[in-house]
């Protein structure tokens, strides 16, 4: 049996993470930071990114990577940066995200496409941009792809946020399918499906924390290490045996829902 004290540790791992800069990325990276990885994130806004670089790097090596990876030419051109950066990759963390909330009758075409290509398309089209990195990354030890889906891909929200719920849902299944080919180059696929946790995107969990609760059985929203550790979980030693599923975190949410 390896050491049992190394079980959790990203010490030597290297890490890109989108929507790095705030929210669910942001906690990823410092809880990978805290574990030993050097992290590489990437946002739309550069401003963000290099700020959230910085102050992060109190934690441990963090660096800004800017790109929009909504189109292919982003997701090719962020793998391009990196690639410049370093010769492998560890461990991949498909975070961007997007949602759209409107009416049935109202839903616009540009909420359908703006969702979907970010929350769907990207993970699929960095992933295989980077596909060489991680098999590197793999040549000792398995390397990690792990997207963020949602519970809203998993049970039905009552909001009207019907690309959103479609992008998670099939990201979830995406990862299934992922996860069979990779594995064939020692790179395990996983998921995360989150609640409630206080973001941008989350707008009312962050705002009002106090009300969301009430709602859930738990009786509280998510807070950084529920998000950093079940991401540090299938990113290290100890996830290596979890191929293709998806992690539900939100307090009990789903279970109530059903």
């Amino acid at each position: 049996m390896s050491d049992p004290t190394s079980l959790f540790s990203l010490q030597g791992r290297t890490a890109l993470i989108t929507g790095g800069s705030r929210g669910i990325g942001r906690m990823i990276a410092a809880g990978f930071l805290a574990q030993g990885a050097k992290v590489y994130i990437s946002s739309r806004k550069a401003a963000a990114c290099d700020a959230t670089a910085s102050e992060l790097s109190a934690i441990g090596p963090c660096f800004s990577l800017p790109m929009d990876v909504s189109t292919v030419a982003g997701a090719k051109a962020l793998a391009a940066a990196y690639g410049e950066k370093e010769s492998s990759l560890d461990i991949l963390v498909n975070n961007a995200g997007a949602a759209w909330g409107e009416s049935f009758d109202t839903f616009p075409e540009s909420g359908w496409d703006k969702v979907v290509d970010l929350n769907l398309k990207s993970p699929f089209f960095l992933t295989q941009a980077l596909h060489g990195l991680l098999k590197k990354g793999a040549a000792n030890r398995p390397a990690k792809v792990i997207n963020i889906a949602s519970i809203d891909g998993v049970s039905v929200n009552p909001q009207e946020t019907y690309s959103y719920a479609a992008s998670k849902a099939g990201l979830i299944h995406l990862i299934k399918r992922m996860s069979l080919r990779l594995a064939q180059d020692n790179i395990v696929v996983s998921g995360i499906a989150p609640g409630a946790f206080a973001s941008e995107m989350n707008r009312t969990a962050r705002d009002h924390a106090d009300e969301v609760a009430k709602r859930i059985p738990a009786g509280r929203i998510g807070v950084d290490d529920d998000m950093a550790g079940v991401a540090i979980y299938l990113a290290s030693r100890a996830g290596d045996y979890v191929v293709g599923e998806t992690i539900v975190v939100d307090g009990g949410v789903t279970i109530a829902r059903g």
